[in-house]
């Protein structure tokens, strides 16, 4: 098929439904940084997004939440997919974007370049979703914050170049910041604003 056509395939097949199970695992996930959650149903979101951040796109993008792409999937059927499932349109600048997705591999732009919100209103930030290889990797993170009983550890495989110097530096920020979900797959985790990421096992 086509980009035209791709971007015309998949979706939700049940939108409410399967909209609103895919919302309580992200708050779920939100609420307990660092928990991993599966995404049931394929949407059949356009190579190179996963399943997972497939469904989140569906569940969270409307019109008015402007997404900026990372540059693979800026060439894929993505946007067009993204426009006609959700409305949701284009951020020109990282700066006006409220979410941004970026594909396994990408070079991770600078959180900076982003909207971490104000004193006040910490709300009108970016939340990142973030491809990776894996969440079967060797070395453990360990994370601790809000929602995360005595710590909680976690394995990506291919996180992005710089990403724990910039989550480091996100941190200090509160209650500004950018929030981040990590997606490998049909699975994910959520890293909000206020979790701290430091190497090593409980």
């Amino acid at each position: 098929m086509g980009l035209e056509s791709d971007s015309l395939s998949g979706g939700f097949h049940d939108p409410v439904f399967q909209g609103q199970a895919v919302f309580r695992l992200v708050m779920d996930a939100m609420a307990r940084p660092g928990t991993l959650q599966t995404v049931t149903d394929d949407t059949g979101a356009p190579s190179p997004l996963g399943i997972a951040a497939g469904a989140i796109a569906l569940t969270l993008l409307d019109h008015d939440t402007p997404v900026w792409l990372s540059v693979r999937l800026q060439k894929s059927a993505l946007p067009g997919w993204l426009s006609f499932h959700t409305g949701a349109p284009p951020a020109p600048e990282k700066a006006e974007a409220r979410f941004a997705f970026i594909e396994a591999g990408a070079p991770l732009p600078s959180f900076g370049l982003f909207s971490a919100g104000t004193q006040e209103y910490p709300d009108r930030s970016v939340t990142l979703i973030i491809e990776i290889a894996s969440f079967e990797g060797t070395t453990p993170l360990k994370l601790t914050g809000p929602g995360i009983a005595g710590g909680r550890i976690v394995h990506p495989s291919g996180l992005p170049d710089g990403f724990l110097r910039q989550w480091a530096e996100n941190h200090v920020l509160f209650p500004r910041g950018v929030d981040v979900v990590l997606t490998a797959g049909d699975r994910f985790l959520c890293l909000p604003r206020t979790t701290r990421i430091s190497a090593g096992a409980l």
